[in-house]
């Protein structure tokens, strides 16, 4: 399994970049704004091609015309909504995956500029597209861009990932049909759970 990011969503990026420090013991570091989106983000590197994206509405753009990614409009307290895996094939995966009745949705292109000034330029896999309420990833593929978590703030180790669903069964046999090894269990609702290892010790993320 290549875990290439976890999503944070919070209804106040401020209130998600500062219930992680309170946790981890890292401050992120400002990712950019995703424009036409109404989202922007902060990062915190959990490897050297890993991290943490907290992402909320930024009230320095217009309210977008579709809700919002990642279901931010409905999130009322900051958790971890959904993640992305990496692949370097996106058309062969989806094409694959419809084959066996998994729906990924389509690959589009997206990009933001870095508070530096970079651009950042991604293919991915429709965040939109809910597959197992979140516990079914996305999927990215960076190119030739420079990894994020490469300029994101350091000190923090992803060093566990799992899920919890009411249908682990068939939630696993859909991950497994995309390569992904993400341990399942039982649980009243939909969760992801991490953990990490940071200046605060070894905590666990929902």
């Amino acid at each position: 399994m290549i875990v290439d990011h976890l999503v944070y969503g919070t209804p106040d990026l401020r209130v998600g970049i500062d219930r992680i420090e309170q946790l981890v013991g890292v401050r992120a570091t400002a990712g950019g704004q995703h424009p036409g989106g109404g989202t922007r983000n902060a990062l915190i590197a959990l490897g050297p091609t890993a991290y943490l994206e907290i992402v909320g509405p930024d009230p320095d753009q217009p309210a977008p015309a579709e809700p919002r990614t990642f279901g931010v409009d409905d999130v009322t307290a900051p958790r971890l909504v959904t993640w992305a895996a990496n692949n370097g094939d996106l058309d062969r995966l989806v094409a694959d995956a419809k084959r066996s009745g998994i729906a990924l949705g389509a690959v589009s292109t997206g990009s933001r500029r870095t508070p530096a000034g970079a651009l950042l330029a991604w293919r991915y896999t429709s965040p939109r597209v809910v597959v197992a309420d979140g516990v079914v990833p996305f999927f990215i593929d960076w190119g030739t861009t420079t990894h994020p978590a490469g300029d994101a703030a350091q000190g923090a180790k992803l060093v566990d990932f799992r899920a919890e669903h009411p249908e682990p069964s068939r939630v696993r046999g859909m991950l497994a049909q995309l390569g992904l090894d993400l341990a399942v269990a039982p649980g009243p609702r939909p969760a992801l759970i991490a953990t990490i290892d940071g200046p605060r010790g070894r905590v666990e993320l929902r």
